[in-house]
């Protein structure tokens, strides 16, 4: 994050609209460097959504187009990354640059899910993104999983 250009608005992306996200993550994106990683959901079915979460910020440092002197990490669960860490709980909320990292995660995962839903419309991913609301769950049970449901998913393994 660009200390001398941080974006207008910049917020906890959970006190943010979609619209506002979105709206910062260009801004993010062209005042910023950013790296962006994914993990698959058959691989946190793996490893776990700590381990999952935990491999995602080593591979977003990677996918950096630099190399950081500190990473700043929400929370007080650090991954093992080549640079010094410091972990700040509810960092979203008192650090932009984590404030920032957290609204790109959440814009990405959210266009993710809308094209997922364009393919699975029955399950509302596009406007649950992905979690537990009663249309999600209707549709568990009416459907099943699509092929990108985790199996670890607490609801699918009740309906098991």
């Amino acid at each position: 994050l660009d200390l001398d250009n941080v974006p207008r608005g910049l917020a906890d992306s959970k006190v943010l609209t979609a619209e506002e996200r979105e709206e910062l993550f260009e801004a993010i994106l062209a005042t910023s460097q950013v790296g962006i990683a994914t993990i698959s959901h058959a691989e946190i079915d793996t490893i776990n959504i700590r381990q999952a979460s935990l491999r995602a910020m080593c591979r977003a440092l990677a996918a950096l187009p630099c190399v950081p002197d500190i990473a700043l990490v929400d929370g007080n669960d650090p991954p093992d990354l080549p640079c010094d860490i410091e972990t700040i709980i509810k960092g979203d909320g008192r650090i932009p640059s984590i404030a920032a990292a957290s609204i790109v995660a959440k814009v990405v995962r959210d266009r993710m899910m809308k094209r997922l839903s364009a393919t699975f419309p029955a399950y509302g991913f596009a406007t649950n993104v992905g979690y537990g609301t009663a249309v999600h769950y209707a549709a568990l049970t009416s459907h099943g999983p699509c092929p990108f449901h985790r199996t670890t998913f607490a609801p699918l393994r009740a309906l098991a």
